[in-house]
């Protein structure tokens, strides 16, 4: 019954308060999820600096995978699901998730011999050296060991969100990040009686809380108040829903490594300027991962609500959500972004005293302050594309923002001898590109050119 009710909010409710009472809870789960990240760092930081050290080499590695399973494979779950669930086909929707399973399955043993066979390699390669590669490599085999329990929590979740419960991972992200509060400060710093890990601890309370998360989500998967039936009787693995998860999961996976290269060349570039210039750009672009979540809440209530109307052929109300969604996220996004390049230290002075760090970091919210609402419309309708199985123009849109960004401020830096305030333009006018070539795509109907309904 509440799931008959939820399909018909999603095809023939108003759209706008829908979004809203989805986003909240979501977005909610984020950024508490956000601010346990950060907690986490601290207790990092009681162990000194060869543990921060390492953490630095290994995050950004362990970063990616996550916004993998999380964002792109995840999204492309939702999305199939939801689609499946749209069309009435619950059958179908009931046998995507033994697929999603065994995506796990072999996510999590690439990811793991990757590392295992080349992560010392990389590290190395990276500067790291003596005590601190070592603890990276330790750090590092625990995390990536533990790559399938990860996935599992990313895609389970997948899948309850594709029904159209997003209320449930919400929750459960919330009741987790206050479980792993303690148990990370535990873990690392043995605290409560518990084994004094080190950075291990860190990977070690991540991999119990995805093992939690997965039994949760596959409970609530059998249970009797989704329109999904996890049994056995449905495990019968077939090419064609393969591919309606990898069709959609595998090209937006180079959304997010677009992004990562985005900030590390224009890092790489800058380095000239000096390391006050560095660390405030660092400090400065750190706002943009802040910003995702509070997107990611629109962003996945969009991918449902828009592959449900997918799924029920309802193309004109599937791009009515995904424009009305992609203005509530760059009005929201564009507002905090501009307020902060108005007032960059209230920003600023959170992460750093330094006055020369924070006045570089001000340039650059200066620039891109304004145009995080491009950033934030592009990010929501990337996962409104996820919703409607194509994520082709999303991801030429990211690709011309690193072209436009890090090309513009390579000419900028090493051909024309400029400020770094060009560069900063350039990271800006980089980010317009991304929002307005994502907009303007399904405008003029990269979705309708792909369904033809």
């Amino acid at each position: 019954m509440q799931a008959a009710a939820t399909r018909t909010l999603f095809l023939e409710g108003p759209i706008l308060s829908t979004l809203f009472k989805l986003a909240t809870p979501n977005a909610m789960a984020f950024l508490v999820q956000a601010g346990v990240n950060m907690t986490e760092v601290w207790y990092v930081g009681q162990l000194g600096r060869e543990s921060l050290a390492a953490m630095a080499f290994i995050f950004p590695g362990f970063m990616l995978v996550q916004m993998l399973a999380n964002g792109s494979f995840g999204g492309a779950t939702t999305s199939a699901m939801a689609r499946a669930l749209g069309a009435g086909d619950t059958a179908r929707a009931s046998q995507l998730v033994w697929h999603a399973l065994a995506i796990v399955g072999v996510a999590g043993v690439f990811f793991a011999a990757v590392f295992h066979l080349f992560g010392s390699g990389v590290l190395t390669i990276l500067g790291a050296t003596g005590a601190i590669h070592d603890e990276a490599l330790r750090y590092g085999t625990m995390a990536f060991s533990g790559a399938a329990l990860m996935w599992a929590a990313a895609l389970t979740n997948g899948c309850i969100r594709g029904t159209g419960n997003l209320r449930f991972p919400a929750m459960l992200m919330i009741v987790n990040a206050l479980i792993q509060v303690p148990l990370s400060g535990g873990l690392i710093l043995g605290w409560f009686g518990m084994p004094k890990l080190g950075l291990v601890g860190a990977a070690v309370s991540n991999l119990v809380l995805a093992c939690v998360t997965t039994l949760v989500s596959l409970w609530k998967l059998a249970g009797p108040s989704t329109p999904v039936r996890l049994n056995w009787a449905d495990c019968r693995l077939q090419w064609p829903l393969f591919r309606d998860i990898l069709r959609v999961g595998a090209l937006a996976a180079f959304s997010p490594i677009f992004t990562i290269l985005t900030i590390s060349v224009v890092n790489a570039l800058i380095v000239g300027f000096g390391t006050a210039t560095v660390a405030g750009y660092g400090i400065g672009a750190r706002l943009e991962f802040l910003l995702v979540p509070m997107v990611f809440g629109f962003g996945m209530a969009m991918n449902a609500m828009v592959g449900m109307n997918i799924g029920n052929r309802n193309l004109v109300r599937a791009e009515r959500i995904a424009f009305v969604g992609g203005l509530s996220s760059a009005i929201v996004t564009g507002v905090v972004g501009t307020s902060l390049a108005i007032f960059p230290g209230a920003w600023m002075n959170l992460f750093t005293s330094d006055a020369q760090v924070a006045a570089e970091g001000a340039k650059y919210l200066h620039f891109s302050g304004p145009v995080f609402a491009f950033q934030g419309m592009a990010l929501a309708l990337y996962f409104a594309s996820q919703g409607a199985g194509t994520v082709l123009w999303p991801v030429i849109a990211n690709f011309a923002r690193f072209f436009v960004a890090g090309g513009a401020a390579a000419l900028c830096v090493h051909v024309f001898n400029t400020s770094v305030e060009w560069v900063f333009a350039s990271i800006a006018a980089g980010m317009l590109a991304n929002g307005a070539i994502t907009a303007g795509a399904i405008h003029f109907g990269a979705w309708k050119r792909f369904h033809r309904f």
